[in-house]
């Protein structure tokens, strides 16, 4: 989410002519919500699904579609001079077409040719107009000339169709378009092709029917990884632990697990094909050592005296000795995160040094948890240890910002010899 202290910017949200215009509204009032100042700008065909009037509302500012209205402002000129941010949603097939061949036929087009600030386009289109070469290709050159293209959701599309092509929900377009106002460079192709896997939220270990053993962890961090990573060209899996609630993130794989051992086996099979793998879940270290069938009721002859404990696998630990072992490759880029409180024997980073020594992967991620910090919330901040030794503090700001960083990390151990393909 935006941080309402951060200074107000300026937004132009283009919207194209899909029945996915819509979700727009949600969109232009996060920004406008957030403080920052917007301007629409829909083709003619868009406001045959929404009308000018709802987006002036929105924004608070005039609607216009053509180059002739308000000509002393010149606006086809100065809105994309003085824009921050530029986010086209939805991104039809054909608007992606006029923006590729440069064309300037209309107040969007032209505004796109004088932005000199990031650009991002979420398309909306049906699966057979995604995959189209041309498509491919217009979606190539926008890419090359440093336009952040979208890689579109999954679902049901117009009709009784469904696909790849569907607009992400309008909170997945907001928080790319968050981190972006947060760095402008958040989103390269510079993971494309790479196979990642991305362990996110808490397993729950059974007590018994009813209660289990668990965390706080929201699994927030694991999906703005997963989310990020595919945007920027890996082939994501995401093994997701289902108390998470979390809604898919597009163009990611997703398997669900409860337990620690569940994820073990997701993980295990996962990663024989991955360069990559992330392991941000928060895995329990011990599991009742007997599920009762029943629920356990108080007062009754069963109710325990105390529970029992026996210690879960240590996945993280195991991913390493295995590729050691040779069963995995031996540049398979390996991530853990070490959520850590300060005691007696040391503060969060101390304990993190020790985890790393203890593990053996290449990067470890440390956050200092407890009330009101890491857990549940959307913002983060810590450390990047290196197995060569190197640390980095991450400064705080939102999870998908931390996601980045971590990501240019992995990406420049991919660049040094680690598996890519």
């Amino acid at each position: 989410m935006s941080d309402p202290s951060a200074a107000p910017r300026r937004i132009v949200v283009g919207v194209g002519g899909g029945i996915a215009a819509y979700k727009s509204c949600s969109v232009i009032r996060h920004f406008t919500e957030a403080g920052h100042q917007v301007h629409v700008i829909p083709t003619e065909a868009a406001l045959s699904f929404v009308g000018s009037a709802t987006f002036e509302a929105l924004s608070g500012n005039p609607v216009h579609t053509g180059v002739f209205a308000d000509v002393p402002a010149v606006p086809h000129v100065r809105l994309g001079q003085e824009a921050d941010l530029v986010v086209i949603a939805p991104a039809t097939a054909d608007l992606m077409a006029r923006a590729a061949q440069g064309r300037a036929d209309d107040l969007l087009t032209s505004t796109l040719l004088t932005a000199r600030c990031p650009v991002m386009f979420v398309p909306a289109m049906h699966t057979e107009m995604w995959e189209h070469p041309a498509t491919v290709d217009n979606v190539a050159t926008l890419r090359g000339r440093g336009a952040v293209v979208v890689e579109p959701a999954s679902g049901r599309l117009t009709g009784a169709d469904s696909g790849a092509g569907r607009l992400p929900d309008p909170g997945e377009i907001c928080m790319l378009a968050d981190v972006i106002l947060e760095r402008s460079d958040a989103v390269p192709r510079d993971l494309e092709g790479v196979r990642v896997v991305v362990t996110a939220g808490g397993t729950r270990e059974p007590l018994d029917p009813v209660r289990f053993l668990g965390n706080r962890s929201s699994g927030k961090q694991g999906y703005a990884l997963a989310r990020l990573a595919a945007q920027r060209g890996a082939e994501v899996t995401l093994i997701a632990a289902a108390s998470t609630g979390l809604p898919d993130p597009p163009a990611v794989r997703v398997e669900r697990i409860g337990t620690a051992s569940e994820l073990q086996s997701a993980v295990d099979a996962a990663a024989q094909d991955a360069e990559v793998v992330i392991m941000a879940a928060a895995v329990a270290d011990f599991r009742p050592a007997t599920r009762a069938d029943a629920k356990m009721k108080k007062g009754a002859a069963s109710e325990p005296d105390s529970v029992a404990l026996t210690r879960n696998p240590d996945i993280l630990k195991g991913l390493v000795t295995r590729r050691g072992a040779g069963g995995l490759p031996a540049t398979r880029v390996i991530v853990g995160f070490a959520a850590e409180t300060g005691d007696a024997d040391g503060d969060a980073l101390h304990h993190g040094r020790a985890k790393l020594a203890r593990k053996g992967c290449d990067l470890l991620v440390v956050n200092t948890v407890g009330d009101d910090r890491t857990f549940g919330l959307d913002s983060n901040d810590g450390w990047l240890l290196s197995a060569d030794g190197s640390e980095r503090a991450i400064e705080h700001g939102s999870k998908s910002l931390m996601s980045t960083r971590i990501l240019d990390s992995v990406t420049a151990l991919l660049g040094d010899g680690h598996c890519r393909p």
